[in-house]
Parts: C-alpha cells; sequence; structure tokens
C-alpha cells in the first residue's frame, strides 16, 4: 500500500470516528429548550388536570382527566406550572371569572390546587340558607330534576354519600350510584347540576360580601365539598379567593378512567369510561337570563 493510499485511508477512519462522536452540550442544549416550552405552556397556555375527589359530582368524576386553559383570567404567580413563582398580587392581562365558570384555585396557605365553581363575584352579597344559595338578596334559583345515575366503579363506589339508598341498578342491570340533583341556575344564566341530599354544615352561611378582586366558590357535590364556606378549617379555602390565586379554567374532560388501569397495555383502553372523552366543562347558558 503507498503511502498516499494509507493517508486517505487514516483520514477516512479519522472522519467516520468523528462522525460517531455525539455533541452532549447540543443535545443537553435541545433537551432544555424542549423542556422549557413544555414549562412555558403549561405555564401559559394550558395544562392536563386530574380529578382526585368527588367534590364535583355529579359533573365531573374521579378519575376524570382535563384540559385547563391559563389566559382567560390573564396570568399570575398561580398561572405558572410547579407552583415555581413566588406568591404575590401581581396579574397581568388580568379578568374576573363569569358566574358558573369551573376553576383552580390554590389554597391560601398550602400550594394545592383545588377544583371549584365561580358563585359569586367582587362585590357580591353572598349567604347560604338551608343549601340554597342567596345573591345579593335574591334565592338562586334550584330546579330539581330526574335522579342521576353515577357509574360504580373503581374509582367511585358511591360509599363517600354514606346513604345506602342510593345504591341502584339500571335498566342495562349494571350497579349505579343513583343520586338526587338540582339544576342551579346563575344570574347570567350559568347552569348546571349540583347534589345537596342531606343537612350540612355547610348548608347555612351568613351574608358576607365578597371583597374586590376575590371570588366566591362552591363545589356542585355541596354536601362533601371543602371550599370559601369552610372559614376556620384548613380544609377549605377559608373564605373568598383571590383572583391572583385562580390559576386556570377547567375547559373539557380528554379523557376518563374508571381505576382499573394496570401495566397490562389492554387495560389502558378497557379502563375508558364511555362518553366522556371532550366534554365541555362551560356551563350551560339560559339566553332570556339577565347578563349582569
Amino acid at each position: 500500500m503507498s503511502a498516499d493510499t494509507a493517508d486517505v485511508t487514516d483520514t477516512t477512519k479519522k472522519k467516520k470516528q468523528d462522525e460517531k462522536k455525539v455533541d452532549w452540550i447540543a443535545e443537553i442544549r435541545g433537551l432544555a429548550l424542549m423542556l422549557l416550552a413544555v414549562f412555558a405552556f403549561h405555564s401559559f397556555i394550558a395544562k392536563p388536570f386530574y380529578i382526585p375527589s368527588e367534590s364535583m359530582l355529579p359533573n365531573l368524576l374521579v378519575g376524570d382527566r382535563l384540559v385547563v386553559s391559563k389566559y382567560p383570567y390573564g396570568w399570575n404567580w398561580s398561572s405558572v406550572s410547579f407552583h415555581l413563582a413566588p406568591r404575590g398580587d401581581w396579574r397581568v392581562a388580568a379578568s374576573t371569572p363569569e358566574y358558573g365558570d369551573i376553576v383552580i384555585p390554590v389554597h391560601p396557605e398550602r400550594d394545592e390546587d383545588y377544583i371549584k365553581r365561580v358563585v359569586g363575584r367582587p362585590g357580591d352579597r353572598l349567604a347560604v340558607r338551608n343549601g340554597q344559595i342567596i345573591l345579593n338578596g335574591e334565592p338562586v334559583p334550584q330546579e330539581a330534576e330526574p335522579p342521576l345515575d353515577l357509574p360504580i366503579d373503581a374509582n367511585s363506589d358511591c360509599m363517600g354519600f354514606y346513604e345506602p339508598s342510593f345504591l341502584a341498578t339500571d335498566e342495562a342491570g349494571n350497579r349505579v350510584c343513583r343520586v338526587p340533583v338540582y339544576r342551579e341556575t346563575l344570574p347570567n344564566g350559568a347552569n348546571y347540576l349540583i347534589i345537596d341530599h342531606m343537612n350540612g354544615g355547610l348548608d347555612n352561611f351568613v351574608e358576607m360580601t365578597i371583597p374586590e378582586g376575590h371570588v366566591f366558590v362552591m363545589g356542585d357535590n355541596r354536601d362533601h365539598s371543602s371550599d370559601s364556606r369552610e372559614l376556620n378549617s384548613s380544609r377549605g379555602l377559608l373564605g373568598p379567593v383571590p383572583l391572583e390565586n385562580i390559576g386556570g379554567r377547567a375547559e373539557f374532560i380528554s379523557f376518563s378512567l374508571d381505576g382499573s388501569t394496570t401495566l397490562n397495555p389492554v387495560s389502558w383502553f378497557t379502563s375508558l369510561r364511555e362518553g366522556r372523552a371532550w366534554t365541555t366543562l362551560r356551563p350551560a347558558v339560559d339566553a332570556g337570563a339577565s347578563a349582569e
């Protein structure tokens, strides 16, 4: 082999070795940029949310996965994902939630996300009497509707109501949780179903004026929700929620799991609840209602 041929061979080998080397700095930079983009999307556009409790029954089931938008009320410290931003009263492009919106309030003392419905806005006078909201001196209408069948599965066993009579069998022979429901309609016409089946400790709430920059929120499962009515308990939200503690608005259910998911890939599909994906979480609105 000539010297020229050897030089060409060595050059080719060196070139191939250089091509095999990983540019770790570029790889790490790319990964960091990807994580930053995900973090920014979660903080400023939308993020997924999981329902862990029954406080929003009958409209949200344990196991529902939601999409929460971050921009409807502007941005603040609670918009930032993983609660990495320090608390403060600053807000950017701020606006106020509407009656009936399902929002994500952060506990006033702990970095815990709740999910509740807005039933009172800044300046409103709000009380609760025998389970009925009194808003600015007027009872919020509640109309009884036919009982609603909720599924019984690994995520929902109906035991949280402490009412054995709710256990029933539907026409298809399935065991269900048959709950009494009311349709509640707020002043802007927003209406939705609630459950109020017993005389609970939070069924009566002395009238208060909601401070400016705050909203009053409640769970739809009225006897089993720790919310703005809880003034003296660390479980609840300790009164009206500052708007800077509202981290977003629930938009729709992306999918829902019944609690039977395992490592078996087949269960990833069989555990999906039918008919819940893409269900909107915006309340129905009575077009004939006042827009106040």
